[in-house]
């Protein structure tokens, strides 16, 4: 069975709508509520970064991208990586852009002191307000750029669909987008209602 490390409102809820879509048995393991969960999770990953994925065999995989395309190549039924291998790339293409863009404006904001060598209050909010302006500019060239490539509701989402509608969550992004792109904002909450992810989403945003 495979062993999702997580927690409320992160990450790890693409990677588990994306087990979901691949219908197969995962046990979600909350590193927030357990002492126990949080230092199995050290074991693992030593950056106790989330989400984090132990296989059925004992390995392990780390970095959201890297975990959807690996359960899309074992899983090709599930839809999660188009078979068309033009359309698979521009996927990939996605998801990389997601991650080294959109996620890591989120981690300056999230932790700018990670960032500063003298972490004033000043330069953490010059920082955060400047990383949260660059992400959702960084979203508003995701719309123009990936649309083509999304779900519209005839077909079952991929993985760049859920974990778009997982980041995209983040740090003012939906609000932007609702005016500054709007049928992309429509997008995004067309698969929140999708019936394999609203659970999933529930249960990590509850209303």
């Amino acid at each position: 069975m495979y062993q999702l490390y997580g927690y409320q409102n992160s990450g790890a809820a693409a990677i588990e709508a994306a087990l979901e879509l691949c219908d197969v048995p995962y046990r979600f393991i909350d590193v927030e509520t357990s002492a126990e969960a949080a230092k199995a999770l050290e074991k693992l990953n030593p950056l106790k970064q989330i989400p984090t994925l132990q296989l059925p065999d004992g390995g392990v995989l780390t970095e959201s991208a890297a975990i959807l395309i690996h359960l899309g190549l074992t899983f090709p039924a599930s839809g999660l990586l188009p078979p068309d291998p033009a359309e698979r790339a521009q996927a990939i293409r996605g998801m990389a852009y997601i991650v080294s863009n959109c996620y890591a404006a989120i981690g300056i904001i999230d932790y700018p002191e990670r960032w500063l060598a003298e972490a004033d209050e000043s330069s953490r909010q010059n920082l955060m307000e400047g990383a949260r302006r660059r992400l959702h500019w960084s979203w508003e060239v995701f719309a123009d750029q990936f649309s083509g490539e999304l779900y519209l509701g005839s077909e079952k989402p991929r993985a760049l669909d859920v974990l778009t509608a997982v980041i995209s969550r983040w740090a003012g992004s939906r609000e932007h987008l609702r005016s500054a792109r709007p049928g992309f904002f429509a997008w995004l909450e067309r698969i929140d209602r999708h019936p394999a992810l609203a659970p999933v989403f529930a249960r990590h945003w509850p209303a």
